[in-house]
C-alpha cells in the first residue's frame, strides 16, 4: 500500500464486496462498483451502476401494506468480459487454484487494476491482467483492458463480452422483499461487427439509457479479427470471441463502452449518441491519457499532503477520490444533488440528506462551481418545499429530510428493524434541521466566492423561505416569555419522542433552536444587504412584510436554549428527566452497540428512556459555529457563555455517544480539538479509518459514507490548516496534531488560489500569481498584505483555539 494506491495482495470472498464499494470508479454522471469482469451478482459480487439522478419509483406490498420507495436504479452491467480456454470452463476465481493475486486501485490516475495468476482443474497455469476506466474528461466512455497469457500451455481461447440490463436493485439485504425490478428493455442490436447496444428505460421515471460496446482483440500492436458469434436473450446482448493464443504470448482484449441517458445534455438519442461515441475514442491507451490528464487537474487542485507515520495519506487521497467520482465538474449542470452514500451502492436508496452539509465544503474551498450547481438542485425544489411546509401547516420553504427526484418527502413512514426482523414508525421526516442545512451551505458559498449574482438569483430567496418557514414553527410561550420549536428531532437520532409518547417529536431540541436563530439572522443580513430593486422585487414575490420580519427579529432575541444541572446544554427540553444507560452492561452482552437504537428495540426498548445518543447533537452547534459567534448568540438570547461551557458539555456528551453514525465521529474529532488535541488526533483517525475498514461491520458494502470521507478532510482543512474564513478577510491559524509533521494544501478564496505548507516550525503561504496587487490576509491574528506568485514564510505559533473563536 503507497501513498497513492488502496492494494490488495489476495482474494477473500468475505470481503469482496466492502472491497467492490471502496473500489468504485466515477466521473460525477455515472459510476460502477468495482466488482470483476467476470463477475455476475452473486452472494459473493454486486456489480452495480448508478447514473446521477437516475431514480424511479416502485410500490411494494409487504407485510399487508403497500410501500412505495423511490431508488437510485442499478442500471445495465456494461463489465461482462469473461475467458476460458475453448474446452475449459469459464475463469471464476472460486473454482481456480489462484497463485497470485494482485488488486490496485491507483488514486492518482483513476485506474482499477488487477493481476491474477491461476491453475485450472486442468493444469493450465494463466495470468489475467486488467486495467479499467470511467472517464474522467469523456462523462460518457469507460473502458476494459483485459490481457490475457497462457503460462504453460497454447490453444485456443474464448472470450465472451456483454451488457446485461436484467440487473435489479439487490445490494442492499433489507430492501430485498421489496420490488426491485425497475428497468425494460426496449432494444438491442449489433451496430457494427465489434460492437452492439443495448436500449432500456426505467418502468416509471421513464429515464433512457443506451449502453453501447465496442470488443477487440490485440496481440502486440496488431489488431486481430477473432471469430465472433453474437448472442442475446431477453436482456442481455454479446459477443463471443475465439482466437489463438500460444504459450508466454500475451493478447489483449479492449473493450470500450459508450454509456448515455436521456437526462444527458447535447444530445439527442442515447442510442443515437452512443454509437457515435466510438468515433472519438480510439484505442484504450489514448483514451487513458485523456483520462490521466484530467486526474492530474483535478489533484492538484484537491490533493491534501498529511506527512505522518501510518497510512493517514492514502486513506484522506481515498477519501478525495470517491468524492470526486461522485461529483466532479462533470456534474455541474446537471440537476442532481449528492446523494449521502455516494454511486457507489443502493443504500439510503440513493437519497440526499443533511450529509451535505459535511460534504459541500470540501467542493466550496476548490471547485466552488460544483457548490453552486448542487445548490441548484435545492433551489429548483423550492416550490415542492413550500408545498411540504404549507401541508404541515407551515409557512415559507420546508425541505425533506429525503430528497430525489423531484423534492418530494421519501422518508418512509415505516421502518425495517434489521436486527429484530420487524417494522415500525419512522419519525424521522422530523428532523427539520435539513433545512438548517441548505441556509448554511448556501451562506457559506457566498461567503468563500462572493457570488453576488447567485445570491440575488437564488440563495437569498432559499434563505428567506427557510427563515419564515423556521418561523412559523416557534411558539411563543406567555410563561417563559420566548419562543419555542415543538415536533422537531435533531441530529442524535434515537430520540424521536418522549418515553411513552405516541406522538413524535420533542420540545426545544437545543441545536434546532439555536440554529433557528442563525437563519433568522442570515435572513436579516440579507434583508440588508440586497440592493434596493431586488429587495424591492423580492418582498413584493415572497409578500413578505415588515411585521414578519420584525417577529423574525423578536426569535432572534428570546428564543429557548434549555439547560440542566451545571451549565449543560439540554439536548432537548426534558432530556435531564431520562434514566442514565448502562454502557458496560450492553458492551459486554453485544460488543459493537453503535446501533443501540435496535438492539433496544430488538428487547422491546426504546433508546427514547435513556440519556444515549448516536451521534453529536448539542455538539453540533461547536462543530458548525466558532465559540464567538455561540457566545454572541447566547449573550443575545440572554443566556451565559462562560469560559468552560464548551469543555463541560464536550465531556458530559461525549460519555453518552454511540457513534452509531460515521459523521458522528467527525464531529467529536472536530470538536475535541478545542480541548484535547491528542484525543481529537485518536478521533479523527478513527473517523478516517470509518470506510476503509468498514466500522460499522456491513454499511460500507452498501456505499460509502460520503459526509464522514468529507468530514474528515474538512478537518484537516480548518483544524490543521486553520483556516478561517468566517470574516471578509481569510485568516490562517495553522497548527499541526503532534503526529501529523507536515501538511501541504491548495484553497481558493474570492477568486484566488492560496498554497499552503506547514511543517513542524514554520509555514509558508503562496498566493496564485493571477489578479494584481496585493492581498490582505490575516496571519495569527495580524493582517500582511502579500504579493501574488510570491511565496511568504512565517513562524509556527503555539496558541489556544480560543484565540481563533
Amino acid at each position: 500500500m503507497t501513498h497513492w494506491s488502496l492494494v490488495y495482495e489476495s482474494f477473500d470472498p468475505k470481503q469482496e464486496s466492502l472491497r467492490e464499494a471502496l473500489c468504485t470508479l466515477g466521473n460525477g454522471c455515472f459510476a460502477t462498483r468495482g466488482a470483476a469482469e467476470e463477475a455476475p451478482a452473486d452472494e459473493i459480487h454486486y456489480p452495480g451502476t448508478y447514473l446521477a439522478g437516475g431514480y424511479n419509483r416502485l410500490d411494494s406490498s409487504i407485510a399487508g401494506r403497500t410501500v412505495t420507495n423511490e431508488d437510485l436504479v442499478n442500471f445495465p452491467n456494461w463489465l461482462l468480459l469473461k475467458f476460458r480456454p475453448e474446452d475449459g470452463d469459464w475463469f471464476n476465481l472460486m473454482a481456480v487454484d489462484i497463485i497470485s493475486y494482485r488488486q490496485e486501485l491507483d488514486l492518482k490516475n483513476g485506474i482499477l487494476k488487477r493481476t491474477v495468476r491461476f491453475r485450472d482443474h486442468d493444469g493450465r497455469e494463466s495470468t489475467i491482467a486488467s486495467r479499467r476506466l470511467v472517464h474522467m474528461a469523456d462523462p460518457h466512455v469507460a473502458a476494459i483492458e483485459y490481457s490475457i497469457t497462457p503460462e504453460n500451455w497454447s490453444g485456443r481461447a474464448v472470450v465472451q463480452s456483454a451488457l446485461d440490463g436484467s440487473v435489479v436493485n439487490a445490494g442492499v439485504a433489507r430492501y430485498r422483499e421489496l420490488n426491485s425490478k425497475h428497468l425494460e428493455t426496449l432494444g438491442m442490436h449489433e451496430f457494427e461487427p465489434d460492437a452492439v447496444c443495448l436500449l432500456v428505460q426505467t418502468n416509471r421515471s421513464h429515464i433512457h439509457v443506451a449502453e453501447a460496446a465496442r470488443t477487440q482483440v490485440y496481440r502486440g500492436a496488431e489488431l486481430i479479427e477473432p471469430e465472433r458469434e453474437s448472442f442475446r436473450d431477453e436482456s442481455v446482448i454479446g459477443q463471443e470471441l475465439a482466437f489463438e493464443l500460444e504459450q508466454g504470448e500475451t493478447v489483449t482484449v479492449e473493450k470500450i463502452v459508450a454509456l448515455y441517458s436521456s437526462r444527458g445534455r447535447a444530445i439527442s438519442e442515447p442510442s443515437f449518441e452512443a454509437k457515435l461515441a466510438f468515433q472519438r475514442c480510439g484505442r484504450f491507451r489514448d483514451l487513458l491519457a485523456s483520462h490521466e490528464r484530467a486526474w492530474k487537474f483535478l489533484w492538484r487542485k484537491c490533493d491534501v499532503v498529511m506527512k505522518s507515520d501510518n497510512s493517514d495519506q492514502m486513506v484522506a487521497r481515498l477519501h478525495i477520490f470517491h468524492l470526486l467520482q461522485s461529483v466532479s465538474p462533470n456534474t455541474v449542470g446537471l440537476d442532481t444533488g449528492v446523494p449521502a452514500r455516494g454511486l457507489h451502492g443502493e443504500a439510503y436508496r440513493g437519497h440526499i440528506f443533511w450529509d451535505e452539509l459535511f460534504i459541500f465544503p470540501f467542493y466550496t474551498f476548490r471547485l466552488p462551481q460544483i457548490t453552486r450547481s448542487l445548490l441548484l438542485y435545492r433551489y429548483r425544489r423550492l416550490n415542492t418545499a413550500r408545498c411540504l411546509a404549507a401541508a404541515e401547516g407551515y409557512e415559507g420553504a420546508m425541505f425533506p429530510w429525503q430528497s430525489g427526484s423531484n423534492g418530494r418527502e421519501e422518508t418512509q413512514t415505516v421502518h425495517l428493524n434489521p436486527r429484530s426482523g420487524t417494522w415500525g414508525p419512522d419519525y424521522s421526516r422530523y428532523q427539520r434541521h435539513v433545512n438548517t442545512a441548505i441556509v448554511y451551505n448556501t451562506w457559506q458559498y457566498f461567503m468563500l466566492t462572493g457570488d453576488k449574482e447567485f445570491m440575488v438569483s437564488y440563495g437569498t430567496e432559499m434563505i428567506l423561505e427557510i427563515a419564515r418557514f423556521w418561523s412559523s414553527m416557534t411558539q411563543y410561550n406567555r410563561r417563559t416569555k420566548r419562543y419555542e420549536i415543538t415536533k422537531a428531532m435533531g441530529p442524535d437520532e434515537y430520540h424521536e419522542k418522549y418515553p411513552d409518547s405516541d406522538t413524535p417529536g420533542l420540545r426545544n431540541n437545543a441545536y434546532t433552536n439555536v440554529m433557528a436563530v442563525w437563519v433568522l439572522e442570515r435572513a436579516l443580513e440579507l434583508l440588508d444587504w440586497l440592493p434596493r430593486e431586488n429587495l424591492r422585487e423580492m418582498k413584493e414575490k415572497l409578500a413578505l412584510h415588515n411585521d414578519e420580519v420584525e417577529r423574525w427579529r423578536d426569535v432572534t432575541r428570546k428564543m429557548t436554549i434549555p439547560f440542566h444541572g451545571r451549565g449543560i446544554i439540554s439536548q432537548f427540553e426534558g432530556y435531564e428527566k431520562l434514566q442514565e444507560f448502562d454502557w458496560e452492561v450492553y458492551r459486554k452482552k453485544y460488543g459493537n452497540i453503535e446501533r443501540l437504537d435496535r438492539i433496544l428495540k430488538a428487547e422491546g426498548d426504546s433508546a427514547d428512556r435513556y440519556k444515549v445518543s448516536k451521534q453529536a447533537d448539542v455538539l453540533m452547534l461547536f462543530y458548525l459555529l466558532p465559540p464567538k459567534e455561540l457566545r454572541r448568540i447566547f449573550k443575545q438570547l440572554g443566556y451565559e457563555f462562560d469560559d468552560n461551557l464548551v469543555r463541560r458539555n464536550i465531556e458530559y456528551y461525549m460519555a453518552r455517544t454511540s457513534h452509531g453514525s460515521t459523521l458522528s465521529k467527525v464531529v467529536h474529532a472536530s470538536v475535541l480539538d478545542r480541548v484535547d488535541r491528542t484525543a481529537a488526533w485518536e478521533m479523527f483517525r478513527a473517523a478516517l479509518a470509518s470506510d476503509v475498514t468498514d466500522v460499522q461491520g456491513g454499511t460500507t458494502p452498501e456505499g460509502i459514507h460520503l459526509g464522514a470521507m468529507a468530514g474528515t478532510l474538512d478537518i484537516v482543512l480548518r483544524h490543521y490548516g486553520g483556516i478561517d474564513t468566517t470574516g471578509e478577510t481569510i485568516a490562517f491559524y495553522p497548527r499541526l496534531p503532534a503526529a501529523l509533521h507536515g501538511l501541504h494544501l491548495r484553497l481558493r478564496h474570492r477568486d484566488r488560489w492560496y498554497e499552503l505548507d506547514i511543517d513542524d516550525q514554520k509555514f509558508s503561504l503562496t498566493v496564485d500569481a493571477d489578479g494584481s496587487g496585493p492581498v490582505a490576509v490575516n496571519i495569527e491574528g495580524e493582517m500582511h498584505e502579500l504579493t501574488p506568485g510570491t511565496t511568504h514564510e512565517f513562524p509556527l505559533i503555539a496558541r489556544a483555539y480560543e484565540s481563533v473563536g
